[in-house]
């Protein structure tokens, strides 16, 4: 039984953005599988394009490895999600609003306002993993 886009959505935010589980993420992913950061500058700490399940296994370690212990986890219950189903049943795009609590300003963690980051990620999936994701979105808000 093949997973649904909900199901693979899931699964993959679990394993990466809330968990930075750089192995759990891997597997989420055929074995020639391919994440591609079209707005990722050519010098960011994440390359634009990681083909293969171990390159992507590989530099997300990397990148979890070098996130800061202070750094914002998202607000679960302010963020929110829209997957859109497609005339092709093996592409799905994701609507995403990830709320970042901005913290107070009395203890130097923010000046109290959220932030908001806001993208698109566009799924092509094969036997239920991901074959494709295409992950638009603006790094400098987040970095």
């Amino acid at each position: 039984m093949s997973r649904t886009p909900q199901q693979i959505f899931e699964s993959y935010v679990h394993a990466g953005p809330l968990t930075q589980n750089a192995d759990a993420l891997a597997e989420n992913f055929t074995p020639d599988g391919v994440i591609e950061l079209p707005l990722m500058p050519g010098d960011a700490a994440l390359p634009k394009r990681m083909v293969g399940r171990e390159e992507i296994r590989g530099a997300m370690a990397a990148y979890y490895e070098r996130q800061t212990k202070d750094q914002r986890a998202p607000n679960l219950e302010k963020s929110g999600f829209v997957l859109h189903v497609t005339a092709d049943p093996d592409v799905f795009i994701a609507e995403i609003d990830t709320v970042f609590d901005g913290g107070g300003s009395e203890d130097g963690n923010g000046d109290g306002e959220d932030v908001t980051v806001s993208l698109v990620q566009i799924f092509r999936v094969r036997d239920g993993k991901i074959a494709r994701l295409r992950d638009y979105f603006a790094p400098e808000v987040i970095s």
